[in-house]
């Protein structure tokens, strides 16, 4: 496979129609032992980033990952009907350019005390937590997506618990070293 971890998926650039033959999906358990699809790298990264957390008592969960068109559509579809036309474009992609569809992207969920944190407000609250997340995902390859303070770039408000594979430790800890976006990084 020949996967491009760099590839810009963002409310300008859909991802090409080909994408999945230059990728080698596996699978992974979600929150609820469900099996879903991630990318091979991706997947392992992410289990040793998770051991790493478990050291520091937070037990790191796959809350999303890979997800065809039509899992965007019912997703675009409940959000609208539930928060509005705004809220959804301001935390929701469009189907065909999100970066779940790329199997890189991941979105996290945790236990933490011994309660499960997965709601999004209850995330977005977490901030003590998700500093601890956010300082090691570069180790591993990762980047926090959409940064706060960074929505006129990434086009997204901040989600803390949208991480996205970039291929490289080196490339993720560069991003992080200099409070960058994919977008910025690739000078887009």
């Amino acid at each position: 496979m020949n996967t491009n971890y760099l590839v810009l998926v963002n409310k300008d650039n859909k991802l090409t129609d080909n994408w999945l033959d230059t990728i080698e999906l596996t699978y992974a358990k979600d929150i609820w032992g469900e099996d879903m699809k991630i990318e091979k790298e991706t997947r392992t990264q992410f289990r040793k980033l998770r051991e790493k957390l478990f050291k520091d008592k937070i037990y790191l969960l796959l809350d999303s990952a890979h997800r065809e068109i039509f899992e965007q559509e019912y997703i675009w579809n409940k959000f609208e009907e539930e928060f509005g036309l705004e809220y959804t474009k301001r935390y929701v992609a469009v189907p065909g350019y999100s970066e779940h569809h790329t199997g890189l992207a991941i979105d996290v969920c945790f236990i933490y005390d011994g309660h499960i944190i997965s709601e999004n407000p209850e995330l977005a609250e977490s901030k003590e937590v998700f500093e601890v997340i956010h300082k090691n995902l570069a180790d591993f390859g990762f980047i926090l997506r959409y940064p706060e303070g960074k929505e006129e770039i990434t086009g997204y408000g901040y989600e803390p618990w949208h991480l996205r594979y970039v291929g490289s430790v080196e490339i993720a800890k560069y991003i992080y070293a200099n409070n960058l976006t994919l977008e910025e990084y690739l000078k887009i």
